[in-house]
């Protein structure tokens, strides 16, 4: 039998099933572990969220993160949840997850998803300046050139020096 992991994989990577059979897939492997395991709780969320289920996928974040999460998965799962409360209108609880996500570790993995969806989220909020600085600052270590001029104009956008 091939890896449970695996098998979840598959699913994603099959770009022709629609997004009715991609949750009922996912909902039968989920199915096959613990209620209450967080691993199958995020996968669950992930197919509703990725269908446009924003109110399904909710609370099954929640659970997931809550049931616990490797460190990298709960990264997504904070972000995955963040966006999608962002979308059902909840955008100040949106923007506490993300900016405690994005301060959370400098050196972590996934900080520059958390930074892009910060950034997503403060436009939203009409913080569009903000927003600007949290983005420069994460692309500036990726440039072959300049990144500490990017990262100096992106921490005057928020903090100018008179």
């Amino acid at each position: 039998m091939t890896d449970w992991n695996d098998r979840v994989a598959a699913v994603w990577a099959d770009e022709g099933l629609d997004d009715a059979e991609r949750v009922r897939l996912i909902d039968e492997l989920a199915a096959e572990r613990d209620e209450d395991d967080g691993r199958a709780l995020f996968e669950r969320a992930g197919a509703r969220d990725s269908a446009g289920l924003e109110a399904e996928a909710e609370p099954l974040y929640r659970a997931a993160l809550e049931a616990g999460l490797d460190d990298e998965l709960r990264t997504q799962a904070v972000i995955q949840l963040a966006s999608t409360i962002r979308n059902l209108g909840e955008l100040d609880e949106a923007l506490d997850l993300l900016r405690a996500e994005y301060e959370r570790d400098p050196g972590a993995p996934l900080r520059d998803a958390a930074a892009a969806f910060y950034a997503l989220a403060l436009v939203s909020s009409g913080e569009a300046v903000r927003a600007a600085s949290v983005a420069l600052t994460a692309l500036a270590p990726h440039l072959p050139r300049y990144t500490r001029s990017v990262a100096a104009y992106a921490r005057d956008l928020i903090d100018p020096q008179d």
